[in-house]
């Protein structure tokens, strides 16, 4: 459900018993919010206000926000001309998404001083505006200069008009029968269309402060599958018995969640609730959950394109080593062709010439033509064959080098990848970008990012500044504890310092994973065949072959894992391994 006139009515229905209410804070956590600090008998309350498109609203809020170390202009605005007033009055229009704080206080001289913060909320046209005591703009989050007639500029020094609305009053409708009328005349031929996908749109395009959301979560509630005047009469009175709740216990709130079990949308509907219902805590901890997704997906994203942009550069670095590589298979020939002129010089006649036709000794004397070139005579184009041999040679070491070198790069680069592909936290996301911050391979990249991504990840309220500690993934089986790392700065944590050296590690074979602990506990029988099985499901479940069957782990003592010196984070090798094929 979106934030529309409906739950506006019930949030400051809320919010108005803070009335008299003294503003002592005022922050702006980014460009799309602003958070008042109140004062009241004693307590604090935090007052946020957002005006983001998909996110605009007006709720009380118990989650803090990092805050810039500079405050941006308007909020300094608002600080000067706010803090110190009262909350003398919270004003709205019907269902109209649209909300005026009035404030007042005293000037150094004791002069009565008022101003007014008008906060629209109308998707991508939210504003947040302060006004002085004649209606003129102070000055707004956003600045306005519309050339559409349609709007309204909302510029510093210029006077506040309201915005307008052709849409019908629900709260005027005297029962269904003008409900239904004003429908009817709109949409004639709704009844006989019989568009259910179409009629939330309609009723909240005629409808103030009714969004499309509500019907549709209306419709959904009662399974309305026709439109007609019966149907039509059971949305009219859902609506008017939730707005006549408004402000009572009888209000409720229902969630509606994801195949994920993540809640993703909510509407309002009524019942009797056998303690106080506050909107506000409702409101406020879904759009929490809501911002801390989009931002999680978001860094999750932005890190992910950065580390796949990476992994593209060196699959195509591998795709020229190869091509190198393919060269050098032809390098004997060069030297071959060298020895054979060389050994026939006395046969061939010394003077420039496109081809020489010469016994092949290492081919049963079978004879071999060796094409030259012209501008040279024989014996030089001996030379160049051997000096191409030579540098193809010399090109095999180090290009067989640099292919070793950019395989382990590339492995390291996917790890990378599966770890940010099964992140779950803002927390995790920090930890993968100090990692590769730290890497030879992201430094060029990362450094683009550090001031921007990082700062955002690292000031984010998810995170609150808390410094990443070690926190696996824990199992318990049958009384056997298994831990499983997160990344790869906690697996090598876990297996090279954390576990005991006769604990079992347990790793897909040649497939990224977690690695994964059984810790073995010596008052305890040495777990059986069953429990290893167990266990390596779960390292197979932490790996890419999740959904795959008949995985092979292998599992061996912790004493067996080695990191090798130079190795990427993660990176280990191990002996006197056994493999267990299952599936997760």
């Amino acid at each position: 459900m979106a934030f529309d006139g409906i739950v506006t009515k019930a949030i400051t229905t809320e919010i108005t018993p803070l009335c008299g209410a003294r503003i002592d804070k005022v922050f702006e956590p980014n460009k799309n919010e602003i958070i008042l600090g109140l004062y009241l008998n004693g307590c604090n309350y935090a007052l946020n206000i957002c005006i983001e498109a998909q996110n605009c609203r007006i709720n009380l809020t118990t989650h803090s926000k990092p805050n810039p170390q500079i405050a941006p202009n308007f909020c300094m605005l608002l600080r000067k001309n706010l803090i110190g007033l009262k909350l003398k009055n919270i004003i709205t229009f019907d269902l109209e998404r649209l909300i005026i704080l009035e404030f007042e206080g005293f000037d150094e001289l004791d002069d009565i001083i008022s101003k007014k913060l008008v906060i629209e909320l109308m998707g991508k046209h939210s504003n947040i505006i302060l006004l002085d005591d004649n209606n003129v703009i102070i000055d707004s989050l956003r600045h306005i200069k519309e050339i559409d007639e349609n709007y309204r500029d909302i510029l510093p020094h210029t006077k506040y008009t309201f915005p307008t609305s052709d849409k019908n009053n629900f709260l005027e409708l005297s029962n269904f029968e003008a409900f239904f009328n004003i429908i009817i005349s709109n949409f004639s031929d709704i009844l006989e269309a019989n568009n259910i996908n179409d009629l939330a749109n309609q009723i909240s395009s005629t409808f103030n402060g009714i969004s499309k959301s509500f019907i549709n979560s209306i419709i959904n509630k009662y399974q309305i599958e026709k439109v007609d005047k019966s149907n039509l009469e059971i949305i009219f009175n859902y609506i008017t018995t939730v707005i006549n709740n408004i402000g009572t216990d009888n209000l409720s709130f229902e969630s509606i969640k994801n195949k994920d079990d993540i809640i993703k949308d909510y509407f309002l509907t009524t019942k009797k609730n056998s303690e106080a219902f506050n909107l506000n805590f409702y409101i406020d901890d879904f759009y929490y959950s809501k911002e801390t997704n989009e931002n999680f997906k978001n860094y999750r994203n932005s890190l992910l394109k950065l580390i796949l942009d990476t992994l593209k550069k060196y699959n195509k670095r591998l795709e020229h080593i190869n091509q190198k590589l393919k060269e050098c298979d032809d390098m004997d020939k060069y030297r071959i062709w060298g020895e054979l002129i060389t050994a026939n010089l006395y046969r061939i006649p010394n003077k420039n010439v496109d081809m020489v036709e010469v016994e092949n000794y290492y081919n049963n004397n079978n004879l071999i033509t060796i094409k030259l070139d012209k501008k040279y005579s024989p014996s030089i184009n001996a030379k160049h064959f051997f000096k191409k041999y030579s540098k193809l040679k010399n090109a095999l070491e180090i290009v067989s080098v640099q292919k070793i070198d950019t395989l382990n790069e590339l492995n390291y680069i996917e790890s990378v990848v599966y770890e940010l592909e099964n992140s779950t936290s803002v927390n995790e996301l920090v930890d993968i970008f100090e990692e590769i911050s730290e890497n030879d391979i992201f430094k060029e990249r990362t450094s683009k990012y550090k001031t921007k991504e990082k700062s955002k990840i690292k000031k984010s309220s998810l995170t609150k500044n808390k410094d990443v500690s070690f926190n696996p993934i824990k199992y318990n089986v049958d009384g056997y504890t298994i831990l499983v790392g997160r990344n790869n700065k906690e697996n090598d944590y876990l297996s090279l310092r954390f576990a005991n050296k006769n604990d079992l590690w347990f790793h897909t074979k040649d497939i990224h994973g977690s690695h994964t602990i059984l810790r073995i506990d010596t008052s305890k029988p040495l777990p059986d065949n069953d429990i290893l099985v167990k266990v390596a499901k779960i390292a197979a479940l932490h790996s890419k072959a999740k959904n795959s069957s008949n995985v092979p782990v292998d599992y061996c003592e912790v004493r067996f894992v080695k990191k090798p010196s130079g190795s990427k984070p993660g990176m280990v090798i191990y002996t006197n391994n056994r493999t267990l094929n299952v599936t997760p």
